[in-house]
């Protein structure tokens, strides 16, 4: 694999659904699943607007939504944007047990199997991988991951891929994390990222909902896509 083709700025989006909430016991029992505004109301617009700029993406998207949302992941697969790997239930991946890391990517690819959408990226939830990620990856027919890191490498004919905090929009919307609160820090961050030689720049659909957050995500995906092509991340 020639990593230097992996030079230049990524476009992501992480997460979709209700999954994130169910795996820490936040949905409230009552409450139905399979109709998360993420993806009725926020992915129909982010869509929009990535066709309306003329670039694609990749959706790291946990494996549960395969079974929540089919019809979601197979229109951003006929969009021309790649549906990759994020999780079962988007677990904290670098405390894994080697058995439960094995059952998780397995339930995972044969949900993404069954849609048609066998996919060949992941990035594991909380940025870190453990000692077997790597062997499982090869195993499983993977051919990059993504986790928290600096340099671009090569682990076993697996492409690393990294990506920095800094470079997330939760990392200033979410409480929890350490970048200051503000949409106008993010705008600061991911724009001057696209003048790095590498970087990766991450969204997530449920944290663009208001419109300073849409109008900020709007000017990066414009400038993106005229400082020149995108990297892709396959």
């Amino acid at each position: 694999m020639r990593l230097r083709h992996h030079a230049g700025t990524g476009l992501s989006f992480d997460n979709l659904g209700e999954v994130t909430a169910l795996a820490r016991g936040e949905w409230p029992a009552s409450a139905p699943v399979g109709e998360h505004w993420s993806v009725t109301e926020a992915l129909p617009r982010l869509l929009a607007l990535l066709d309306e700029v003329d670039l694609r993406a990749t959706f790291f998207v946990e494996g549960l939504n395969a079974e929540l949302y089919p019809d979601a992941l197979r229109e951003l697969d006929a969009a021309g944007h790649e549906v990759a790997f994020h999780g079962w239930r988007h677990e904290p991946w670098g405390g894994l047990e080697p058995a439960r890391e094995r059952e998780l990517f397995e339930r995972g690819v044969q949900a993404f199997d069954a849609l048609g959408l066998r996919p060949v990226g992941f990035r594991p939830p909380g940025g870190e991988l453990t000692e077997a990620t790597i062997p499982l990856l090869l195993e499983l027919g993977f051919r990059y991951v993504s986790p928290t890191g600096e340099e671009v490498s090569e682990a076993d004919g697996i492409a690393v891929l990294p990506f920095r905090w800094e470079h997330v929009d939760a990392w200033y919307y979410l409480d929890g994390f350490d970048g200051p609160p503000s949409a106008t820090a993010l705008r600061s961050a991911m724009l001057d990222a696209l003048d790095a030689e590498y970087a990766t720049l991450i969204f997530h659909p449920f944290l663009t909902g208001t419109d300073e957050r849409f109008a900020v995500l709007r000017e990066v995906l414009e400038r993106a896509r005229e400082a020149g092509p995108l990297r892709d991340f396959v």
